[in-house]
C-alpha cells in the first residue's frame, strides 16, 4: 500500500488545502501520515473529527518547530528560520521511524511549496517527492522568474526591489507591484529574507520533484498554466466536496451562525471575514464597524481573537448595541457553508487564495481587502481579469473610509453585472473537478502516480 507523508506550511491557509488532499488520497485507498508542527497539531486535533470514510488511513502526527511553546509564531522570519534548522531533522527521525517499523513504510513526500526543505529530506532518505502550492499559479511565478527578476535587475540577492517597476508576466496574468511581490510585504529585512528563501526553496524544489501540484484550475488561470506548462492543475480540491465539514481549523467554527442566515432574505447579508493573519490598527477597525453600519444592510462579520494590534478588540461607541438587530459578530465560521448560504449578498474579504476559491465555487460577488503576499494578485485577478468584484480606495492618509465602504457595498449589490460574472466562473471551476474534467483527470493520474512503487536503491 502506498503511505504518503503530507507536510504544510504551518499556516491555517496552508494546513486546510493539504489536509483536503490528505482526506482525498485517503478517501482512495492511499495511507497518509500529516505531519503538523507541535503547536498546530494540537490546535487542529483540538476541531479535528476523523471520518469514517478515511478507514483508520488518515494519522495526524507532530513534530517540532524547533521554538519554545511560549514563542510568537506569527513572527514569521523567526518561525522560519526555526523550521529550517530544526524541521528537516525531525522528518527524517519520523521517517526513519516508520520504515523501521516495517508495516507500512513511506513511499512518497508531498511537501507545501512553503516546507520546500521536505523534498530534501526525501532525495535524502530515497522516497519519491511531490509538491503541492495551495494557492494561484500568478502567486508561484515570482518564486519561479527570482533568477531573471535578479538578471533584469528588478530586485537584488535578497528580494528587495531595486526598480520600482510593474512585472508583467502576461497580459493574461496578473501584473505585480515590486512592492507586493510575495517576500516583500513584511517590513523588516529578516521576515523578508526568510521568506525570500523560501521562494528561493520552492523554485529549486520544483526542479527536483516529478509532480508539482497547484490547488487551481485551467479555467481559472489559463494563461498561467500554459506558461508554467510543468505545474498541474488539481484543484479546487475543495469544490467536489463544498458543503462537507472542513476540518483543519486553528478555531472552533460557531455553528450558530448559519441558523441566523436562516433569519435573513435572500443575498441581503454582507459577510465579512480576513482570515487567520490579517491585522488591522484601531483607527481602521472602526472605520470598517462604521462602514458596515452606514450600509444599512445585514451583516455577519468574523472577529478573530488577536485581530487587532491592541490587545483586546474595541468596537466604536455604540455600535453594538445600534447594530444587533441586523448584525452578527463571531469569531470564526464555517465558511465554506456560510458562502453557499443563499442569504449572503457578498464577500468581504482579505482576498486569501482559500477564501477567493471558496467564494468562485458558490458564486459570490467579492469586496477586496488584501492584506499580503498574494492577496494581491488574488485581488487582480478578482477586479480586473474575472470581474466579480471590487477593490477600495485608500484616502490622502491611507486609510479606506466608512464613506467608501458604504460606497462600494452599495455599487456590488445593486449592480447585477458582479453576481453574473461571479456565477459563470462559479460554473467554470466546478466543471474542472467533475468527472472527465481536467482537474479531475489531474488528480487521479497523480494519485495513481502515488501508488506506483519506486524501484529500491542499490
Amino acid at each position: 500500500m502506498a503511505h504518503v507523508i503530507v507536510i504544510p506550511y504551518p499556516a491555517q491557509g496552508h494546513v486546510i488545502p493539504l489536509i483536503e488532499l490528505g482526506q482525498r488520497l485517503a478517501n482512495e485507498g492511499v495511507r497518509v501520515t500529516f505531519v503538523n508542527t507541535e503547536v498546530n497539531h494540537k490546535l487542529v486535533t483540538s476541531t479535528w473529527t476523523e471520518q469514517e470514510s478515511f478507514k483508520g488511513l488518515m494519522n495526524m502526527v507532530s513534530i517540532p518547530d524547533g521554538l519554545d511553546s511560549w514563542e510568537d509564531r506569527s513572527e514569521v522570519g523567526k518561525l522560519t528560520e526555526s523550521i529550517m534548522k530544526t524541521m528537516p531533522g525531525k522528518l527524517e527521525e519520523l521517517i526513519e521511524m516508520i520504515n523501521n517499523e516495517g508495516t507500512h513504510k513511506v513511499t512518497c513526500v508531498i511537501a507545501d511549496g512553503c516546507a520546500a526543505w521536505a523534498i530534501r529530506v526525501a532525495k535524502k532518505t530515497g522516497t519519491k517527492s511531490a509538491i503541492f502550492w495551495p494557492s494561484s499559479v500568478a502567486s508561484l511565478a515570482p518564486a519561479l522568474s527570482i533568477t531573471k527578476l535578479i538578471d533584469y535587475g528588478i530586485i537584488d540577492n535578497n528580494g528587495l526591489p531595486i526598480k520600482d517597476q510593474t512585472i508583467v508576466v502576461s497580459q493574461t496574468m496578473p501584473p505585480i507591484k515590486p512592492s507586493n511581490l510575495p517576500w516583500a510585504f513584511v517590513g523588516d529585512m529578516e521576515t523578508t529574507k526568510a521568506v525570500f528563501k523560501i521562494s528561493v526553496d520552492v523554485a529549486e524544489a520544483a526542479t527536483m520533484t516529478e509532480w508539482v501540484t497547484c490547488n487551481s484550475a485551467n479555467d481559472l488561470e489559463p494563461d498561467a498554466f500554459s506558461i508554467y506548462s510543468k505545474i498541474v492543475p488539481i484543484g479546487p480540491l475543495l469544490a467536489s466536496n463544498r458543503l462537507a465539514d472542513q476540518t483543519g481549523h486553528f478555531w472552533q467554527e460557531d455553528f450558530t451562525c448559519l441558523k441566523w442566515l436562516d433569519q435573513n432574505p435572500v443575498c441581503s447579508v454582507i459577510y465579512i471575514a480576513f482570515g487567520s493573519f490579517t491585522l488591522f490598527d484601531q483607527r481602521q477597525f472602526e472605520e470598517l464597524a462604521l462602514g458596515l453600519e452606514l450600509s444599512n444592510k445585514p451583516f455577519l462579520w468574523v472577529v478573530r481573537p488577536g485581530m487587532t494590534k491592541e490587545s483586546t478588540v474595541s468596537y466604536p461607541d455604540g455600535f453594538i448595541e445600534r447594530t444587533r438587530a441586523r448584525g452578527r459578530i463571531v469569531s470564526w465560521a464555517p465558511q465554506q457553508k456560510v458562502l453557499a448560504h443563499p442569504s449572503v449578498a457578498c464577500f468581504l474579504s482579505h482576498c486569501g487564495w482559500n477564501s477567493t476559491l471558496e467564494g468562485v465555487i458558490n458564486g459570490v460577488p467579492f469586496l477586496c481587502w488584501p492584506y499580503s503576499s498574494d492577496q494581491f494578485s488574488n485581488q487582480t485577478y478578482i477586479c480586473d481579469i474575472w470581474k466579480n468584484g471590487l477593490g477600495f480606495d485608500k484616502d490622502e492618509t491611507g486609510y479606506i473610509t466608512r464613506e467608501e465602504i458604504k460606497g462600494k457595498l452599495e455599487h456590488l449589490v445593486s449592480d447585477k453585472t458582479f453576481r453574473g460574472n461571479a456565477m459563470d466562473l462559479k460554473g467554470k471551476a466546478l466543471v474542472n473537478v467533475e468527472e472527465g474534467g481536467s482537474s479531475y483527470k489531474n488528480l487521479s493520474n497523480f494519485i495513481d502516480w502515488i501508488k506506483i512503487k519506486m524501484p529500491a536503491r542499490d
